[in-house]
């Protein structure tokens, strides 16, 4: 009689032991099908969502190099044709650069209730006025945390114009609005300039809460288009020697080649700056498929693990029941590697079944299973956002608790849906997963008994 035969008449003999081993073999696949199907579901959704972020570079001082030469801490700056020369990188979707200065504005009240010794302290008339190349591309106006209210903001078309934004605090006290015009004069020398008032944006700041970077009233901090501004201060051709800049990515998975590109094109001109990353937005966003994918992954380890050991207990259990048919098989010639064959291909084909079987409802049951799991976690989520506070005014928050570099990025919510789709890739992980451990589980046991003499078989008994 052939083995294949043979292996099918001891599964149908045998129902109660076969559909005991099915079952075990069906949880088993679910389990692991399900863990595959989800993490490759949160993988599809991520890399959906770094690509509909972007990536957002940004060149920054880099304190750790300045402090290492020892002396003074002086800000390095970088020229802006060499800043144009990597935003013109393919890898680049678009960029900006920032420069600041004092700016003098002729006839501008200031807004009443700032921190004492601010700008106007130390230059009198003078405001903080930064210099930027596309103002919808800084950061807080990216993440929200800036409206523009109303005009337009300054962009790469606006370079040698002479624009301004201002802030709407600033704007109400002296009743500008867009279109208008304000002299501005430059912090050195005697030149001035008329500059138009671009638009009016909101800085949700307190007028109380200093600047961490200048300490002056946020309503004072302005920022005019950057090759105009250049000119009043000096810069006669518009070159500018920016401090900062920030690069969105056209393809987030082009970071590397991105800074290894930048520091080609650049050289030593970056030196004193570096290139970080801000992907605090992409972290919020993914933050519970990461939950959900390593308490999928978990789960399907353990139930794997689990299964592979009941698996083996049911087999070894199988095998000691078996002995004397293996005994007497043996006995009449038959090689001991088809009796260790039709153990193995007997669990085979329980394997095979139960694979098939999972893969027709598993899609089904992931899809609802996985999708309980992120809602809940996403809900989680966008309750500690809700529930994080700015620190007070005047406070840094470290005596609260409160790190406002936590700030919740705007229009990042958490992503709380994905999409499961079965795949051969996900049935193959599954198929191997599953033989690989019937067939461990079978021929270690099978092949310890066979290893024995058909007469130390038959006469040893169970």
């Amino acid at each position: 009689m052939s083995v294949i035969k043979r292996a099918g008449l001891s599964l149908w003999s045998r129902k109660a032991r076969t559909l005991i081993t099915l079952g075990a073999f069906l949880v088993v696949s679910v389990m692991v099908l399900a863990g595959v199907l989800i993490t490759g579901a949160t993988a599809k959704a991520k890399e959906a969502a770094t690509r509909a972020v972007g990536a957002e570079v940004r060149l920054e001082m880099d304190f750790d190099s300045l402090g290492a030469g020892g002396g003074g801490l002086v800000a390095p700056q970088v020229s802006s044709t060499v800043l144009d020369a990597i935003g013109a990188s393919p890898l680049v979707g678009s960029y900006t650069y920032t420069m600041w200065n004092v700016g003098i504005l002729d006839g501008v009240e200031r807004v009443p209730g700032g921190p004492q010794n601010g700008m106007a302290d130390v230059v009198p008339g003078g405001m903080v006025v930064t210099g930027v190349l596309e103002s919808a591309l800084l950061p807080d106006f990216r993440s929200g945390n800036f409206t523009l209210l109303s005009g337009e903001h300054l962009s790469a078309a606006d370079r040698d114009e002479r624009l301004l934004l201002i802030e709407e605090r600033l704007a109400e006290r002296n009743g500008l609005t867009a279109g208008d015009t304000v002299t501005v004069g430059a912090y050195e020398g005697g030149g001035s300039a008329e500059f138009t008032v671009a638009g009016i944006f909101r800085d949700p700041r307190p007028t109380a809460e200093p600047d961490p970077e200048f300490y002056d009233n946020p309503a004072h901090l302005l920022y005019a288009s950057v090759g105009g501004f250049a000119r009043l201060n000096g810069a006669g051709d518009g070159t500018v020697q920016a401090g900062g800049a920030t690069f969105l990515l056209a393809d987030a998975g082009d970071r590397a080649a991105f800074e290894e590109e930048a520091e080609r094109i650049a050289g030593d001109a970056l030196d004193g700056f570096a290139l970080t990353v801000n992907d605090k937005a992409l972290r919020q966003m993914t933050g519970p498929l990461e939950s959900v994918t390593t308490t999928a992954t978990v789960a399907m380890w353990l139930t794997a693990l689990a299964g592979a050991a009941v698996l083996a207990l049911l087999t070894l259990l199988a095998v000691r029941q078996r002995r004397r048919e293996y005994g007497v098989l043996l006995a009449l010639g038959e090689r001991k590697r088809a009796v260790v064959a039709q153990q193995a291909l007997e669990i085979v084909a329980v394997a095979a079944l139960a694979i098939g079987l999972s893969a027709v409802f598993a899609e089904d049951l992931t899809q609802r299973a996985g999708q309980a799991l992120l809602g809940r976690e996403a809900a989680e989520a966008r309750d500690r956002l809700a529930a994080w506070e700015p620190p007070p005014p005047g406070s840094t928050g470290i005596d609260e608790g409160r790190d406002p570099g936590e700030r919740p990025v705007e229009n990042a919510d958490p992503i709380d849906a994905i999409e499961v789709r079965m795949d051969p890739a996900a049935l193959a992980t599954v198929g191997g997963v599953g033989l690989g451990i019937g067939l461990l589980a079978t021929a270690v046991p099978a092949t310890a008994v066979t290893r024995l003499s058909p007469r130390a078989i038959l006469t040893k008994g169970s």
